[in-house]
């Protein structure tokens, strides 16, 4: 199986579920909505966190209405979206004010928090690398913020530069070891500007067992099971990606592939 989701054309750009990755935690599904549009669902026994990519909307959890949330025409604007909180039980009525683009992460929750909005203002922003490995970080729901499951990261890597490099992975845990890596799976949501061009990716794991190289274009999706997962947005393109991550704890460590540690200190 592929790891890449191509775009879909319609108001579902892409639906990945636990069933059609082949993994536990996960759950991704972006949707394009007219306006007026609307979208109902119901969280389960997952936590969401919505986040609008482009475009405003308006959300009713429950009988709480949350409106106007949206700010951008676009992810490549210098600024950070506004998402949305909702624990594991609830309905959701989502109605697009203006042409939006919406992204929902879902993972397994007990429901131990409560719904909130997750406002521009409260995401750290920050700059990672250097040189042509620079990319834009924006931390939409952090480790350092409540959740249950949930990690999510939007990341803007300028043309020419690679990103998620040096090539790290996050697919083992040894309690033993301080500081060790955790298990987590993670989609990659990309969008290029301009929407013509194209990144590559590639995922693979020490052994070569998974070694899957691919050209992701516009409002593609990468599924991350294991493995090593660089990026690179080649000359004329900048590249977007929002990250959803997930697994049995909710703490980001990784290893760098010792292969190519060395560029660390460059």
């Amino acid at each position: 199986m592929s790891l890449l989701v191509k775009a879909q054309p319609g108001r579902i750009v892409t639906d990945i579920t636990p069933a059609s990755a082949g993994w536990r935690h996960i759950s991704f599904k972006v949707l394009r909505l007219r306006a007026g549009e609307e979208e109902a669902l119901h969280t389960g026994g997952l936590e969401l966190c919505l986040t609008v990519l482009a475009g405003s909307v308006d959300v009713r959890v429950g009988g709480v209405l949350y409106s106007a949330l949206g700010n951008r025409a676009s992810v490549f604007e210098e600024r950070a979206p506004a998402a949305l909180y909702v624990p594991p039980g609830r309905g959701v009525h989502i109605s697009a004010s203006a042409e939006a683009e919406v992204a929902l992460s879902l993972a397994p929750a007990k429901g131990l928090l409560p719904e909130r909005v997750i406002a521009p203002e409260q995401m750290k922003r920050s700059v990672r690398g250097k040189g042509s490995n620079t990319r834009f970080v924006c931390d939409i729901l952090p480790e350092s913020e409540p959740a249950e499951s949930l990690l999510v990261v939007e990341v803007i890597t300028p043309a020419g530069n690679s990103s998620s490099y040096p090539p790290h992975k996050h697919d083992s845990s040894d309690p033993a070891q301080p500081n060790a890596e955790t298990v987590l799976e993670e989609t990659y949501y990309h969008q290029i500007n301009p929407q013509q061009g194209f990144a590559f990716q590639r995922v693979y794991t020490d052994d070569r067992s998974l070694d899957e190289t691919m050209a992701v274009e516009h409002r593609d999706t990468v599924m991350v099971p294991r493995g090593y997962h660089p990026c690179v947005a080649p000359h004329g393109y900048d590249l977007y990606y929002l990250n959803t991550m997930a697994g049995p704890e909710r703490r980001w460590a990784f290893r760098n592939d010792p292969a190519h540690e060395w560029m660390l200190g460059m």
